[in-house]
C-alpha cells in the first residue's frame, strides 16, 4: 500500500460516494465481479537463468500459466497474441524470449559477427507507454545484474546522437509505428544492424489499433516485416492485447498473415481481486452546468431537454469525494479538455476556503466530517492531491505524475486513455469512467485499473447524455453479459493502402510476389498510382517516382488521415490557444463562432489558410453551426431484403457545406438569431449502410407525409448513437443522413456512413448486425422517459440541422416497422 492512501474495500469505497439521495437517484446498477485465483506455470527450460533470477528478485517466483504458454509459442518461432486482462503481465513472455536470445549469442570477435547479434523491436501506441516499458525492463535487468543487454527508446523526440547510438549498439529498441513510418523504414539502410538480427517484434496494446489508424498500423507492420525479410530476418511477432473478440484473426489481419499462423493465448492465469462495478446516472440539474463541453472542438450541448448534470461535473464531484477520504482514484475522460476541466474543478473544491456556489455558510474543507484521520507524516488532502494527465505533457511531467500516483503523493488523477494503455499504475482503490468509452474492450481495460495486483477495487461508469449510455443503464446485460468486440479495421481501404504502397516502393521496389502481403489480388491499384505519376513501372516491379517533390511518407499520417489541423491563434498576442481538426473546423471555428478552451471563451474574427484568429470575450450566448449534406450512391456491394425494407452496403459520396450558424442565449439556449456563411463544399467518398422502404408501407404504420422527415431523422440519430454497440467505433467516427425521397433510390432512405475517406469498417459491422443494432436502437428510444426527444434518445450533439425536424414517436414507429420485418 502506497504512503498517503488508506486500505479500502470496494464496498467501503462505494460507501464514500453514497448518500441517501445519491443511492436513490444515481446508483442504477451494481455488478460484483468475483475474484480470480492464480494458475501458476513454470519457467521454460531454455530461459536465461540470470533473467529468471531477476524476476524472482522482483517477486515473480513463477510465471502465470498464460505467460509460460505464450513464451513457448514465441520461442518456437510462432507469432502469438496474448489477450488477457489488465495487469496480467503480458510483457514477460516477450522479454523472456528476447533477452534469452540476445544473451545466448557469444560475444562477437569481429564486426561481421556483431551484425548477427539478435535484436528486438518494441512498438506501442504512445510514447508514455514505451518509456514506462523501458523503465520496467531496465529495473528487471538491474535486478538480474545483466549488463550485456542494451535497451533504449527511439521516437520523434530522440536526439540525433541518441539515434546514432541506438543504430550502432542497442539490442532492444522501443518505439512507435509513427517513427517506423516516417524515419526507420525510409532510412532502413542505416538501421540494417537492427533489422538484420531482428528476432522479435513486440506490438503492445494492439487492440488500440482500430478503424483508420488500425489500417495504417497494419500496413506499417507489413512494410516492416518485408524490409526485415530483405535483410534475411524472419522475426516472430508477439502481440499484447486486452481481452478482445477473435484475437487470432485480428492479429493475423494486422500482420497480413493467415489466421492459422498466429497462436492465441486467452486463458488468464493471473489472480484478480473482487471488483464492484457501479452504473451511475448523474442527478437532475438545477441549472446550466459550470463545466461546459467534453471536447475541445465539440458543438455545444445542454439543451432544455437535457435535465441532468453534465458527466464532467458529476465525475469531478465524485473524484473529490473519494480523494477526500484518501482513496487513490483515476478518472478516465474522453478528451484532453475534459481531463483538465475535471482536475481544475476538483482542485478548486479541495481548497480550504471553497464554498458551494451561492452559499453563505462557513467555508468547507476537504477534511470535513467523516474523513479519515491524516496518516502521521502525511500532508492533508488539498489541491495538490489532484492532477490531470493527458497527451501533450512533457516526458518529465508525465514521469513525475506517474511516480506521484504510485507513491500516494497524488490521490486523484483525471486522465485521457493514455493511462488506459498499460502504463504501470497499480493498486488503485477506484476508477471513475466519464461516459461509455466506446468499446467493451476499453471499458474492461479501464475497470481493470481498479484493485490491480489482486486487491479489491471499485469502478463507476458515469453515464453521459448519449443514446448508447442511456441504453446501457437500462440494459446492464449488454455490458456484463456480452462478449467483447473484435477490433474493426480495413487495411484494404484504397485511400489508406495507396500511400503505403508508395512508401513501400520508396523503401524497396514492389515485386509481384509482394502483392498478397498488401492484400492485392491484381495490379490495378499499382498501375493507377503509375498513371498518377507517383510510381514508375519496370516489368513487374514498381518504384517510387523520385522526380516528385514530396517524399512518399509525407502522403499520409497514421493518426486518422490527411486532414489539416487548424491552429486557433489569439489575435492580440499571437499565441496558439488550441487546435481543431480540419474535418470539423468549418462548424467550430467559422467567423463569428464562439470557441471554448479550458474554461475561456473566444470569438472567431477570421478563418482561413489553416488558421482561426480569435479574441477573448465572454458573450451571453453560444453558437451552433447549420449545415447541409447530400449523398450520392456510387455502388452497392451487398444487400438484405426484409420484406418491404431493403438494406444495402456500399460506397457513397457525401457532399457537405456549413451554410450558417445560430446564436443561442445562455442559460436556456434560446435562439437569438441566425446568420449565413459562405464556405466551400467538402466531399467525402466513403463506405455506408443504408435502408429503403416504400412510402405506402410507412403510411400503413401511421407515418404520414408531414411526420415522415422528422421520424426518419430521429431514427437516424438514434441508430448512429447505438452503432458503437455492435461496431468498435465512436459516434464521432460516423455520420448519417435521412430523406423522405432520395434522388438515387426514389424512396425514403436512411444512410449511416463512416466518417473517413474510403471507410473504416464501421458501417460494414452495422450491416452484418442490423437486427441487433435496430433492436437496441428501438429499446433505447422506447425506454427513454422524455416526451419529445432528448440527447439520451433522438437528439444529436453534432446535427447540422439543429435537431430539427425530429419526431420521437415517429422514430419509434419506424423502428418497430423495421423489426417487424427483420428475419428471425
Amino acid at each position: 500500500m502506497a504512503a498517503g492512501a488508506v486500505e479500502a474495500s470496494a464496498s467501503g469505497t462505494l460507501e464514500a460516494l453514497l448518500t441517501g439521495e445519491r443511492e436513490r437517484d444515481c446508483l442504477v446498477h451494481l455488478e460484483h465481479l468475483p475474484a480470480r485465483k492464480a494458475v501458476p506455470g513454470a519457467w521454460p527450460a531454455w530461459a536465461d537463468q540470470d533473467l529468471v533470477a531477476g524476476y524472482r528478485a522482483r517477486g515473480v517466483g513463477l510465471p502465470w500459466r498464460h505467460q509460460t504458454e505464450a513464451a513457448e509459442h514465441a520461442w518456437a518461432g510462432r507469432h502469438v497474441v496474448i489477450a488477457t486482462s489488465t495487469g496480467s503481465g503480458k510483457s514477460l513472455p516477450a522479454w523472456l524470449g528476447a533477452v534469452t536470445a540476445i544473451r545466448a549469442t557469444r560475444p562477437a570477435a569481429r564486426l561481421s559477427e556483431l551484425s548477427r547479434r539478435p535484436t528486438a523491436l518494441y512498438l506501442s501506441p504512445t510514447k508514455a507507454l514505451a518509456a514506462d516499458q523501458l523503465h520496467g525492463l531496465q529495473t528487471l535487468l538491474d535486478a538480474a545484474a545483466i549488463r550485456d543487454v542494451r535497451a533504449t527508446t527511439v521516437d520523434g523526440d530522440t536526439s540525433l546522437d541518441e539515434r546514432d547510438w541506438a543504430r550502432d549498439h542497442a539490442d532492444i529498441v522501443m518505439s512507435n509505428p509513427d517513427f517506423l513510418h516516417f524515419s526507420m523504414l525510409p532510412g532502413h539502410r542505416r538501421w540494417q544492424r537492427l533489422l538484420f538480427g531482428l528476432r522479435f517484434v513486440v506490438v503492445d496494446e494492439c487492440h488500440a489499433y482500430r478503424g483508420v489508424m488500425g489500417a495504417h498500423v497494419s500496413l506499417v507492420l507489413r512494410r516492416l516485416l518485408r524490409v526485415a525479410e530483405h535483410y534475411g530476418g524472419r522475426p516472430t511477432v508477439v502481440l499484447a492485447s486486452a481481452t478482445t473478440g477473435d484475437p487470432a484473426a485480428t492479429a493475423a489481419r494486422l500482420l497480413g498473415v493467415e489466421p492459422g499462423a498466429v497462436a492465441a493465448v486467452t486463458e488468464d492465469g493471473s489472480p484478480a481481486g473482487r471488483r464492484t462495478v457501479a452504473l451511475w446516472q448523474p442527478p437532475l440539474a438545477e441549472g446550466l452546468e459550470d463545466l461546459e463541453g467534453t471536447d475541445d472542438d465539440a458543438p455545444i450541448s445542454g439543451t432544455p431537454d437535457a435535465p441532468r448534470r453534465s458527466t464532467l461535473s458529476e465525475v469531478a464531484d465524485l473524484l473529490v469525494d473519494l480523494v477526500s477520504t484518501r482513496r487513490r482514484t483515476l478518472a478516465f475522460v474522453r478528451s484532453r479538455l475534459g481531463a483538465e476541466v475535471i482536475a481544475d474543478h476538483a482542485r478548486n473544491r479541495l481548497r480550504p476556503q471553497w464554498q458551494p456556489p451561492g452559499s453563505a455558510s462557513t467555508a468547507l474543507t476537504a477534511q470535513g466530517d467523516g474523513a479519515p484521520a491524516v496518516p502521521e507524516g502525511e500532508p492533508p488532502v488539498g489541491p495538490h492531491s489532484v492532477a490531470a494527465y493527458r497527451g501533450g505533457y512533457l516526458p518529465e511531467e508525465r514521469r513525475d505524475l506517474e511516480r506521484a500516483l504510485r507513491t500516494g503523493e497524488l490521490l486523484g488523477l483525471a486522465s485521457t486513455n493514455a493511462l488506459e494503455l498499460g502504463v504501470d499504475i497499480a493498486g488503485l482503490d477506484a476508477v471513475l469512467i466519464a461516459g461509455w468509452p466506446g468499446t467493451r474492450t476499453s471499458l474492461w481495460q479501464q475497470i481493470g485499473r481498479a484493485g490491480r495486483a489482486g486487491a479489491e477495487g471499485l469502478a463507476v461508469l458515469v453515464a453521459s447524455d448519449d443514446p448508447l449510455d442511456s441504453y446501457l443503464l437500462r440494459h446492464p446485460e449488454a455490458i456484463f453479459g456480452a462478449p467483447v468486440e473484435a477490433t474493426a479495421f480495413d487495411p484494404g481501404n484504397p485511400y489508406v493502402l495507396a500511400p503505403h504502397l508508395c512508401a513501400a516502393a520508396g523503401e524497396l521496389p514492389i515485386r509481384a510476389e509482394d502483392l498478397p502481403r498488401f492484400g492485392l489480388t491484381d495490379e490495378v491499384l499499382l498501375d493507377e498510382l503509375v498513371a498518377r505519376g507517383l510510381l514508375r513501372r519496370r516489368g513487374r516491379c514498381w518504384y517510387w517516382n523520385y522526380d516528385r517533390p514530396e517524399t512518399p511518407q509525407s502522403l499520409t499520417d497514421l493518426r486518422g488521415g490527411a486532414d489539416t489541423v487548424i491552429s486557433v491563434v489569439e489575435e492580440d498576442t499571437g499565441s496558439v490557444v488550441g487546435t481543431v481538426d480540419g474535418a470539423r473546423a468549418d462548424a467550430v471555428v467559422h467567423e463569428g463562432a464562439i470557441y471554448t478552451h479550458q474554461g475561456r471563451t473566444f470569438r472567431v474574427t477570421h478563418y482561413g489558410d489553416d488558421v482561426a484568429l480569435v479574441v477573448a470575450e465572454r458573450p451571453p450566448f453560444r453558437t451552433r453551426a447549420r449545415s447541409e449534406r447530400h449523398v450520392r450512391i456510387l455502388g452497392a456491394q451487398d444487400q438484405q431484403v426484409w420484406g418491404p425494407i431493403t438494406w444495402h452496403r456500399g460506397s457513397i459520396e457525401v457532399t457537405s457545406r456549413v451554410i450558417g450558424y445560430d446564436r443561442r442565449r445562455l442559460p436556456g439556449l434560446d435562439l437569438m438569431g441566425s446568420y449565413t456563411l459562405d464556405l466551400p463544399e467538402r466531399v467525402l467518398r466513403t463506405a455506408a449502410v443504408w435502408w429503403t422502404v416504400e412510402t405506402d408501407v410507412l403510411a400503413d404504420s401511421g407515418i404520414g407525409p408531414d411526420e415522415l422527415p422528422g421520424s426518419l431523422h430521429a431514427a437516424e440519430h438514434a441508430s448512429i448513437g447505438l452503432l458503437p454497440l455492435v461496431a468498435t467505433c465512436d459516434r464521432w467516427d460516423i455520420g448519417g443522413l435521412s430523406t423522405a425521397l432520395h434522388a438515387d433510390t426514389f424512396m425514403p432512405t436512411v444512410f449511416v456512413y463512416d466518417g473517413y475517406p474510403g471507410g473504416a469498417g464501421f458501417s460494414e459491422r452495422g450491416f452484418a448486425a442490423a437486427r441487433s443494432w435496430m433492436r437496441a436502437t428501438r429499446d433505447a428510444v422506447a425506454s427513454c422517459r422524455c416526451r419529445d426527444g432528448c440527447p439520451a434518445c433522438v437528439q444529436s450533439p453534432k446535427c447540422g440541422n439543429g435537431n430539427n425536424p425530429l419526431s420521437k414517436a415517429g422514430a419509434r414507429r419506424v423502428l418497430d416497422l423495421l423489426l417487424a420485418h427483420a428475419p428471425a
